[in-house]
């Protein structure tokens, strides 16, 4: 099964290898070949990114701290700098679009790329893989894995076989033999209760899902039966998306405790606040709304969005609008565990901003490009409003400055 347009295609995915940690690292060279950590050493945090050292005693992203430290105590835990991925991120991918305009952003690390107009002017897919890698590492000191195949799919899987450190291409002849040694759940939307039904039918390998018919699939799994059955064949005509419009940013925080504290929550909303700025004027984006995220000590979530007036990307105008959403819900039924703050209906960045009599909109913009253009110069975190400096008397959070977790 297959088809001719297909094979005629050559997808890249490139995935940079425990992404935070190697960025971490350019600045502690000594922490090379040992556990690190990266995540807020205090409180119900989570690991964000870990060293394939210490995924060795089973750290993983998005484990609880408490849980990853006692795997593995002998870990160096590094607090995170979101603005020195989100600077590595956009180097990356400029260097990916010197390769092909064809470039489909997924993450902050990882991307696919269509590289088939790419081999009559760089050579073979796997001398632009090398040279994507070599690039990387000169210009921005960090490992990236690449995977190559006909298929985002298989691109995909390709590069997930590669790591850490690696490049594979999967050859469009040889993809339903690569696919068939698999197990089944490396196929895309077969999680762990599609694998317990399909073994359950005897069915654990992609061979064996392929050699099923496709309607007893669909009378087992539904629409995901077609689906899945097209994978396992190696049918994937999704294209590569140059354009991912992100529909929202934002950022949240977990407290060590439970915050029942109005100005506690407001100062945490302002650390919020300029993270999700820094990121809309990184993206030369502007929001028209805002929302806010509260979550009770006993888990129940709630989220309250608010259409501004005008587009923003300031810290103050998006902190006024959610404190105000904060205020407006009246008195909390019981303390915070969680707050958030999301930038939605996202648009380009025109450059032009209605402004009040005053002007006070555009001072404040103005001083925080000035903020923006210090802590790049400095280090994230360098500069910041003097209501976010540490307090004695200010309950531990896990978020750090502006722009640091």
């Amino acid at each position: 099964m297959g088809g001719s347009q297909q094979r005629e295609r050559i997808i890249m995915h490139v995935d940079m290898d425990a992404f935070f940690v190697s960025v971490e690292l350019l600045e502690q060279p000594a922490l090379l070949g040992t556990p690190v950590i990266v995540g807020s050493p205090t409180g119900r945090s989570v690991v964000l990114s870990a060293s394939y050292e210490a995924r060795k005693f089973g750290v993983r992203s998005a484990m609880p701290m408490a849980r990853a430290r006692q795997l593995c105590p002998q870990a160096a835990v590094i607090p995170p700098h979101h603005g020195k991925y989100q600077d590595a991120s956009s180097r990356i991918m400029e260097i990916f679009r010197t390769i092909t305009p064809d470039v489909e952003q997924l993450s902050v690390d990882e991307a696919f790329l269509d590289i088939t107009g790419a081999v009559r002017r760089l050579g073979q897919p796997l001398e632009i893989g090398r040279l994507i890698r070599r690039t990387i590492r000169r210009e921005i000191g960090i490992p990236a894995t690449v995977g190559i195949a006909s298929s985002k799919f298989v691109a995909k899987i390709a590069s997930t076989h590669a790591k850490p450190d690696g490049l594979l291409q999967i050859p469009a002849e040889r993809t339903v033999q690569f696919l068939h040694t698999l197990p089944v759940d490396a196929l895309w939307g077969v999680g762990a209760k599609t694998s317990a039904v399909l073994a359950r039918q005897g069915i654990r390998t992609v061979a064996e899902l392929a050699s099923t018919p496709e309607p007893a699939l669909k009378r087992l799994l539904g629409a995901v039966g077609e689906h899945v059955h097209r994978l396992a064949w190696g049918i994937d005509d999704r294209s590569v998306t140059p354009e991912r419009v992100e529909k929202s940013i934002g950022a949240e925080e977990t407290f060590a405790h439970d915050v029942d504290d109005t100005a506690v929550l407001e100062r945490e909303l302002l650390r919020l606040a300029h993270r999700t700025a820094v990121r809309l004027r990184s993206s030369g984006l502007q929001c028209r709304g805002v929302a806010l995220k509260l979550r009770y000590a006993d888990f129940t979530t709630l989220t309250r969005s608010r259409r501004l007036r005008e587009p923003a990307d300031s810290a103050h105008e998006l902190h006024t609008a959610v404190v105000a959403q904060l205020s407006a819900l009246g008195a909390r039924p019981m303390a915070v565990r969680l707050i958030g703050l999301r930038a939605e209906l996202l648009e380009p960045a025109s450059g032009g901003y209605q402004l009040s009599f005053d002007g006070s909109e555009d001072s404040w913009r103005s001083a925080e490009a000035a903020l923006d253009e210090v802590n790049r110069k400095y280090g994230a975190g360098g500069v910041l409003p003097a209501s976010l400096l540490a307090r004695p008397d200010r309950p531990e959070s896990p978020a750090g400055p502006p722009g640091r977790p």
